[in-house]
């Protein structure tokens, strides 16, 4: 199924998206292969909840195939939000892609993002 025409979609959702960042890199959001929908993630942020350690962070969008990155180990210092996507920089997400998160140590990282999905 194709993607669908973002200049007169039939419906667009809101939604968030949270996680626990871990060291294996694991996917904060996916677009289904033949969804017939584009994701258009329109914020991510990065906390560091350990209240002593800076951890980086890396994020990619993932295609099956190929990771590209928009983050590749990012410092976040301790008790810190790291700001790595914003409505002014949207980043769409198309059929059969996703959007992955890894860290440099467990327990330190949250991820909170919103996007919509668009059909």
């Amino acid at each position: 199924m194709a993607a669908p025409n973002l200049f007169r979609p039939a419906s667009v959702t809101a939604k968030n998206a949270k996680a626990a960042i871990t060291t294996s890199s694991t996917a904060i959001i996916s677009n289904a292969a033949e969804s017939g929908k584009t994701l258009r993630v329109t914020s991510l942020y990065i906390s560091n909840i350990d209240g002593t350690d800076s951890a980086a962070v890396t994020v990619d969008i993932f295609d099956g195939t190929h990771a590209r990155h928009l983050a590749k180990t990012v410092a976040v210092p301790a008790d810190a939000t790291l700001t790595v996507i914003t409505r002014e920089d949207a980043v769409y997400l198309t059929e059969g892609d996703s959007l992955r998160l890894s860290a440099s140590a467990e327990n330190d990282l949250e991820a909170v993002a919103s996007y919509e999905e668009i059909a």
